[in-house]
């Protein structure tokens, strides 16, 4: 769907869009930078490993629930002011987190920092009801790569910091992004007249929370309770129920959280499927990468590397996925998105076989992260694009919430079975993993990248030119402008 020029659309981008990647930037950050402190936390607060990983699981559970939510609710309402509330929601979460004294306190405060997640999709819809439309792809591609740099970046910084001082820092300095994030984003943004008026389906929320919340909860636990246990057996069916109901439901109501009609869209279904592949297949590098590099060389493999100079491995990464975002966005808006999409995914590919016959010297495998950060960045970029060009103004934070947490699912199972692949191989009489786990995970992501390809080349378009824009359905109006 082709962008039209917005009235009062701002010219001067740069200052805005400097606010949105310091906000977007904020969250990104905090999805990892406490995963290096996990050991320090276990140990101070004499905590069982199963205990300890809900401060990852709680942060992520919200966050999963809020990306779709608030994502629909600046839609409605105005994507500023619901950025602003869920950047400071966000924060509050954080200085309660920097104040915790117990386990159980750092978890709810965790919980509550994962509404920020709301700041992709949101951002997403400022770009495109605000920018220039010759600008937007670009931007979209940039915002979405502040995603995967955030991600890797967040377990490169936080070693110095609780070597130096304790894990408390990790929350003040991410406290104080956050609050320079929301008074960015206060000064140089002005709230759209962009809206799509309506009500809240509450039951909705409900259904759609708790299905993803036991989906979430069944992968982020398996490993830790067993995969063929009751409760895990009981909550993937939950999941099935719920998110079944959610679907007839939300067909029967006159103003559904999520319009189905978007999901018949073949661009957006297929951008949708793509993305659970993707983050199945790219999300285990995030963590196994750095685990490996810290494997005592006496294994037979690994670089004997500290918390800091592991994280290390994922700069490579980050740097090339800055460059390839906005190359993917110029790509994107030239012949279209399918070509980056399946380059991303292909690239990907290369990047995981690199790390699966190579890693045993370090620069081979800050090889493989720089070529992976190129199809990182391709695919974030691709999928945001794909996404925000098939559905009106008015939908996009819902549209795009759908497709981040599609990713974030496929992220989460995949990083969870790399894990268990990896835990499952041990070298005899040790608990250190074999390094054929490794080799085992990094094939599994290449395969996983390779049927993302497929998907990717089944999605409607052409492989190269632009394809014409679909024409929006009867009744489903762009957006309505606030009055």
């Amino acid at each position: 769907m082709t962008d039209t020029p917005v009235p009062g659309a701002q010219r001067g981008t740069a200052a805005p869009f400097a606010a949105l990647l310091l906000a977007v930037l904020s969250f990104s950050l905090m999805q990892t930078m406490v995963v290096p402190a996990l050991p320090d936390l276990q140990r101070e607060f004499d905590a069982s490993t199963t205990a300890v990983s809900w401060v990852l699981s709680s942060f992520l559970l919200t966050a999963s629930v809020a990306t779709a939510l608030l994502g629909r609710v600046g839609d409605m309402f105005g994507k500023r002011r619901v950025l602003i509330a869920s950047l400071t929601v966000f924060a509050a979460g954080t200085l309660l987190a920097a104040l915790s004294d117990s386990l159980a306190l750092l978890i709810a405060a965790r919980a509550v920092q994962g509404v920020g997640s709301a700041a992709f999709p949101l951002a997403f819809g400022i770009v495109r009801d605000q920018f220039p439309g010759e600008r937007v792809p670009v931007a979209i591609g940039l915002i979405s790569s502040t995603f995967g740099i955030g991600f890797g970046v967040g377990l490169v910084i936080p070693g110095p910091i609780v070597d130096a001082l304790d894990w408390h820092w990790i929350f003040w300095l991410g406290l104080v992004v956050i609050l320079l994030g929301i008074a960015a984003v206060t000064a140089f943004i002005r709230e759209s007249s962009v809206t799509n008026p309506g009500r809240i389906d509450w039951a909705g929320v409900v259904l759609l929370s708790a299905g993803v919340v036991a989906l979430l909860l069944a992968i982020s636990e398996g490993k830790s309770w067993g995969w063929t246990s009751g409760g895990i057996v009981g909550l993937f069916l939950a999941a099935v129920v719920l998110l079944a109901v959610f679907v007839y439901a939300e067909s029967k109501v006159r103003e559904p959280l999520i319009d189905l009609e978007l999901l018949r869209r073949p661009a957006v279904l297929t951008s949708h499927i793509t993305a659970l592949i993707i983050g199945f297949g790219m999300y285990g590098a995030f963590t196994l990468v750095p685990l490996l590099a810290q494997t005592p060389s006496r294994a037979g493999y690994g670089f004997d590397a500290s918390v800091t100079e592991a994280g290390l491995f994922m700069v490579p990464m980050a740097v090339t996925m800055l460059i390839a975002s906005p190359l993917a966005g110029r790509i994107g808006a030239a012949v279209g998105w399918k070509l980056p999409l399946v380059l991303a995914c292909l690239i990907g590919v290369a990047g995981f076989v690199v790390y699966a016959v190579a890693h045993d010297t370090e620069w081979t495998m800050y090889v493989g992260s720089g070529v992976l950060g190129i199809g990182v960045g391709f695919a974030f970029a691709a999928l945001a694009n794909l996404v925000v060009s098939a559905v009106d103004r008015g939908q996009t934070g819902e549209a795009t919430g759908i497709n981040t947490i599609m990713r974030t699912i496929g992220g989460s199972l995949g990083a969870q079975i790399a894990a268990s692949i990896v835990a499952s191989k041990t070298i005899p009489g040790t608990r250190v993993p074999a390094e054929s786990g490794y080799t085992a995970a990094f094939v599994m992501s290449a395969i996983a990248l390779g049927v993302a390809t497929l998907a990717a080349l089944a999605g409607p378009g052409r492989f190269w030119g632009r394809t014409p824009a679909p024409v929006a359905a009867p009744g489903k109006e762009q957006s309505r402008s606030a009055a």
